[in-house]
């Protein structure tokens, strides 16, 4: 055999799992819209081209992100949203229409290959959705079927919180309320139709939640002398992310589906976020995206300590920071680029590009570490002011006196005046709540300060840490 029929024998291994599914190790990112000034789609295939992404993940089937996707030879991934599931589950006709609607007018120039049913349906309390998303999954992979479409693989994006137990990873084990009920019928559906098992995981919630145990290098792959060992496996780990993606690994092993191949369906690492979110700044996420991008790119592939040499494809989350994300403030921060289209920071997804080839110096890191002292909670720049004024209404109703102050008469109550009402709104609510899982978010609306908002005879509440 000749160098060149050497190394298409290679090329065609990598390309080709156990499973029989084409796969690659080509990274792609998530294309969330939840922001009110993100750019045009077309501006945005143009920046996903810039980023040399070959992979695009979308969060529905918006006919003008696939329109714009026409042609350009990145593979995509669409989403049935998750308030049709229980319908499309009792509903081959409509699953067919949805099918027919969505996937078909585009699917001659749009290389969709990934048809996800529901994002994260399994993280939530069940409002009767549970039992209907592998009935669905069935439905529509009939119906792409039907359509004589065949190279569209048919799966649903978990949360790591499917996971009863991830440590050590050999322990990996599906919650108990979803392992016999929900899970194993989703297993044997992706194994039969030689599918992946998507995941969402990110090591910094991980890392943030144990930090006074984990190594932020060693969750960011740069622990040079940090190690893991499992006891039930005698596998050692050098990176967080190795360690969360062999739990999912052992988890479907425990139910009897070793070689379902695994699809990261986002990770990333915030590059902004509230005070009290330590670690998430602009360098420890080009730090985590470039290193990962690394990881999952290196041919021939690396794998991890419990499947040495596998392929691991993969979404980035995300392409910007979303502005109209609710949760946290690290829920606005997981972007690649700011909504004006200019970059947080130097990356490409290809992977080519050696991490000494990123020129431009990036911010040190000022908040690696907890913060210690006092916050408040306070109406967010550009909150929109109909959302706030339901956010103050919905504060003032929670009782314990949290709007005393901003009535007629009290020494809040002057200025009159919606920011500053909703304000004092936020931090009572928050000082009052916080101890039993109350959060500064207010879908959003709200942001955490260390500048005391008090003025004169009014003294904001506050939360220490």
């Amino acid at each position: 055999m000749g160098p060149a029929a050497a190394i298409h024998v290679f090329i065609c291994a990598l390309l080709i799992s156990v499973s029989g599914a084409v796969i690659s190790s080509e990274v792609g990112i998530n294309y969330g819209q939840l922001g009110n000034n993100l750019p045009s789609p077309s501006r945005s295939v143009e920046l996903i081209k810039s980023l040399k992404a070959k992979r695009v993940k979308i969060y529905d089937a918006n006919p003008d992100i696939l329109k714009s996707l026409k042609n350009t030879g990145i593979q995509v991934s669409i989403m049935v949203p998750n308030e049709l599931i229980q319908n499309i589950s009792k509903s081959q006709s409509l699953s067919d229409q949805w099918v027919k609607t969505n996937v078909v007018p585009y699917y001659s120039d749009v290389k969709i290959r990934y048809l996800l049913v529901g994002n994260e349906i399994l993280t939530n309390p069940d409002t009767g959705t549970w039992f209907n998303l592998v009935p669905a999954m069935r439905r529509i992979k009939i119906s792409l079927t039907r359509h004589n479409i065949r190279k569209i693989k048919v799966g649903t994006p978990s949360a790591i919180n499917v996971l009863e137990s991830s440590f050590p990873p050999s322990n990996g084990t599906f919650r108990s309320d979803i392992s016999g009920t929900v899970i194993k019928p989703m297993l044997q559906f992706l194994n039969r139709t030689k599918s992946f098992f998507f995941i969402d995981f990110y090591p910094f919630f991980a890392w943030s939640e144990n930090a006074h145990n984990i190594s932020l290098d060693y969750a960011l792959f740069n622990a040079r002398n940090v190690t893991y060992t499992d006891p039930g496996t005698n596998l050692t780990y050098t990176n967080l992310f190795d360690q969360m993606f062999d739990a999912v690994v052992f988890a479907m092993k425990r139910l009897g589906y070793p070689a379902i191949r695994v699809f990261i369906a986002e990770t990333g690492w915030p590059n902004g976020g509230d005070f009290e979110q330590f670690g998430a700044n602009i360098y420890n996420s080009a730090t985590y995206n470039r290193n990962v991008v690394k990881k999952l790119t290196t041919i021939p592939a690396i794998g991890t300590p419990a499947q040495p040499g596998v392929v691991i494809p993969a979404f980035i989350f995300s392409l910007y920071n979303e502005n109209q994300k609710p949760g946290p403030g690290t829920e606005r921060h997981f972007g690649l680029y700011y909504p004006n289209g200019t970059e947080v920071f130097e990356i490409d997804l290809s992977g080519k590009t050696p991490l000494s080839g990123y020129k431009k110096p990036l911010p040190l890191p000022t908040n690696n570490e907890p913060y210690k002292g006092k916050l408040w909670c306070i109406v967010a720049k550009e909150a929109n002011r109909s959302a706030v004024k339901d956010a103050l209404a919905w504060a003032c109703s929670q009782g314990n006196k949290t709007c005393d102050e901003i009535q007629p008469g009290k020494g809040c109550y002057q200025p009159v005046s919606l920011f500053w009402h909703a304000s004092y709104a936020f931090s009572s609510y928050w000082a009052e709540f916080k101890k039993i899982g109350g959060v500064c978010s207010f879908n959003g609306l709200a942001t955490t300060t260390v500048k005391d908002p008090s003025f004169g005879q009014c003294k904001f509440p506050s939360v220490t840490l």
